[in-house]
């Protein structure tokens, strides 16, 4: 994710970034504008006629296309950032949840090695969600012990396998009356949390917004700046080339920034910050154990 400051919105107009939508888009701003270059040759040179008859009331069209347009990109836009922000949300509530489980662990149970792994494995959640959301299926780069590892070997999904070793833990020491029925139910507050954010996150990731729906903007966006000269050269002759670029980059760029943002946990400039926010949450459950 970026990092900038936005009251510092006029130097950010001349910065140029990965994701920036005009580097994207560049070889597709420079092919528009050679297709309207030569509509404009072509209806001017050989049909002048034909082009004032046909196309005078275009630009009419055009405007009302266009502002249909702005709300369908509009609604799509906010769809995109309502799953961005409800990712963001789910992760908020997960740094909470890991430092009331690494609270409560390290104020009931007692102060043993047990406890420690068991605390490691509050901090591993994480690192195993964020890299499940990646589609990157390991558990070896997880501080975890020796003996958590060689069971997750056991499941193909490493956040239930943290899940599951964490309840083994918990059972464990009801049968040895470490803890009692109230802790158990404290600790299955917590554990129950990260299993509801698990969900969410999943949830988020695999139901994009419906094939059909983004199919029909992208139709709609095409087809709309390949007829843009025929209803902008009558009025405007060649100036109707960077007005066209203009409005196929203003619209391409609205659906890709949407498209980055719609999945937020990967690993895009503008996607949430798993690894810091990963980091963050160890920080602060070492302060806790400390």
């Amino acid at each position: 994710m970026i990092k900038y400051n936005p009251k510092l919105w006029f130097s950010h107009i001349f910065k140029l970034y990965k994701s920036d939508t005009l580097k994207i888009l560049l070889p597709e701003i420079i092919l528009i504008s050679i297709y309207t270059w030569a509509i404009n040759f072509i209806l001017t040179k050989f049909f002048p006629e034909f082009n004032l008859k046909v196309f005078k009331n275009a630009f009419s069209i055009h405007t009302l296309l266009g502002f249909v347009m702005g709300l369908l990109l509009v609604f799509r836009t906010n769809t995109a950032y309502d799953r961005w922000w409800e990712g963001r949300k789910h992760w908020g509530a997960l740094v909470n949840n890991t430092r009331y489980a690494a609270i409560k662990a390290q104020s009931l149970l007692p102060r043993n090695n047990e406890t420690k792994d068991f605390i490691e494995l509050i901090a591993a959640f994480p690192y195993s969600l964020k890299n499940h959301l990646r589609d990157i299926h390991t558990y070896e780069d997880l501080e975890i012990s020796s003996e958590f590892k060689v069971n997750l070997k056991n499941y193909n999904h490493i956040p239930n396998g943290l899940i599951s070793l964490m309840y083994q833990k918990l059972n464990t020491w009801k049968k040895n009356k470490t803890i009692s029925d109230i802790d158990l139910l404290l600790f299955d507050k917590e554990i129950k949390n990260f299993i509801d954010i698990l969900g969410a996150c999943e949830r988020i990731k695999n139901t994009p917004i419906p094939f059909s729906h983004t199919l029909f903007i992208k139709k709609f966006i095409f087809i709309y700046v390949l007829t843009i000269p025929f209803g902008f050269i009558p009025d405007f002759g060649y100036w109707s080339i960077p007005i066209a670029t203009f409005v196929f980059y203003v619209f391409v760029s609205i659906e890709i920034i949407a498209e980055e943002i719609e999945d937020p946990f990967g690993l895009d400039d503008n996607d949430l910050p798993l690894d810091e926010l990963s980091d963050k949450i160890k920080t602060n459950i070492k302060e806790i154990e400390a």
